[in-house]
This record gives C-alpha cells, structure tokens and sequence, in this order.
C-alpha cells in the first residue's frame, strides 16, 4: 500500500522552525534541537502532522528526525515514518489537538488540530502547513588524520552502528572507527550526533578515528574483521553476525504478529 495523497517531496516549514501553534509539538521540536532526544509517542505526533496533515512524502521528514536524533537509526525511523503515514499499513495514524492536551498534560485550544476525528476524512492542509524548507542537511565529520596500525595485530573495524565496547575486547587489535563520507553524505546526521558517537566510543579500548572510505584503509594483508550491517555490504574481510536480541526469524505480516513470537523469549 502506497502513501496517498502526496503533495510534495519536502519539509513543512513550520515543523523545522517549530512553529505550527501546537505548543506541545514546537516545544518537543525545540527539545530535540537541543538534546537530540524525542519522546516516542510524540515522534508519531510530527509524524502524522507531516504526512497526514501537510501531505508531505514521508521520506524528507524522517531524514529531518534522523539527522537530529541521538539514537538515530535509519531502518526504525523510516519504518515507523511509514507506518505513520499508511504505506505498508492498514490505515494511517492521526491525532487531534484533544489528544495531544491528553497525553501531554496541556489545556490548548483553537490550533488547526483542534477538530474531531471525522474532520480528517476530508482534510484540507491548513494555512500553518502550507509553507516548506528545502534546506539541505550537512554532515560535519572530524578532519582526516593517519592511523597508526600494528601489522602484526588484526583489524577490527567498528562504525556508526557499530561501538559496541565488549566486542572482541580481551584481544590485541587494531581498532578502528571508520567514519565513511559516503555513508554520512547518504544518511547525514547532526554535528550534535556525531559528537554523541563520539563520545560512545571513547569506551573502545586504544580505539582510532578514520574518516575515509574503506578502501582507502591501507590494511592489505591484514585480518579484518566487522559486523555484518547492510550499510557495510562493500567492507571485505572476516564477517561476524549481528547481535539480536531475539532468535525469532521469517516473515510477519505486522510487527505484532512478528512482537507476539518474541515477547515469548522474554524473561521478567
């Protein structure tokens, strides 16, 4: 099931500026600017605003919230996007200003939300969704600088979904955080993210910092090894699974049907 109706591929304005009059949603906007943190439920409030009620293609709007959040995933954010806006669902996702005053503690009254359910059936964009930003989004990566290998150690590559300290971390290796142009000109993400990851890394024992392609790492005849991502598909070497945090595998027609298998496998 395709997302319809689209009006456009961009931002609505008054989403990046925070300014739609929803004063739960410009403050939550306001917050993920500083923090890079979103509550969830009102990630589905932007969400639905933007797809549903500005009629804008989800994809530009979820590469808004990824670039800015601090768990950014691409895969998590664009499939909610999508379930938000009904592509891949079987309806759509909308909430009135009655609900917003209910789930965010707020009294707020006479913003274009601030109308039943029905009035989504035959909704026209309002004046406050009308206007758009194309602003493109830059990533800011840290300035190139050589690495200092031991030839006689393997590799061991970590990236941006990848800082996981334990990995491997009773072994002598070369570590190495490889921040890829590429990656980050397809997927760009806040210089507030990338200072997040940063940080996260510092936990990698000895870890070193290259920002280049993966070809450009001067690791011939090294052992190599990564996790496997669909983002690495072109690193070569030793590739090891994952981790999951359940066994449950195979096609699921909704995540609940895919939630009931796994919940399963919980232990309280």
């Amino acid at each position: 099931r395709s997302q319809a109706p689209i009006l456009h591929h961009s931002m609505p304005r008054s989403i990046s500026m925070a300014s739609t009059g929803v004063l739960a949603v410009d403050e939550a906007i306001k917050e993920l600017y500083k923090t890079g943190y979103m509550h969830n439920h009102m990630r589905m409030y932007v969400a639905a605003i933007c797809t549903n009620m500005a009629f804008a293609h989800w994809k530009i709007p979820a590469r808004w919230m990824y670039y800015h959040l601090l768990d950014a995933d691409w895969a998590s954010n664009a499939l909610s996007w999508q379930w938000v806006a009904g592509s891949n669902a079987n309806k759509k996702y909308v909430a009135n200003q009655e609900n917003i005053n209910k789930y965010w503690k707020s009294i707020q009254k006479d913003t274009f939300l601030d109308v039943s359910y029905s009035a989504f059936e035959n909704w026209e964009v309002p004046p406050e969704l009308m206007l758009l930003d194309d602003t493109p989004l830059k990533c800011e990566l840290p300035e190139k600088s050589a690495l200092h290998l031991d030839y006689g150690e393997k590799v061991l590559i970590y990236n941006f979904y990848n800082l996981d300290p334990n990995w491997h971390e009773d072994e002598n290796a070369n570590r190495i955080l490889l921040l890829e142009p590429s990656f980050f000109e397809r997927y760009p993400v806040s210089s507030k993210t990338i200072e997040f990851m940063l940080d996260l890394s510092s936990n990698i024992k000895e870890v070193q910092v290259f920002v280049g392609e993966f070809d450009e790492l001067e690791i011939e005849g090294l052992e190599v090894i990564f996790k496997e991502h669909p983002t690495n598909l072109h690193y070569r070497g030793q590739q090891e699974e994952r981790d999951w945090m359940f066994s449950v595998k195979g096609y699921f027609p909704s995540f609940f049907s895919f939630w009931k298998k796994c919940k399963k496998e919980l232990t309280w």
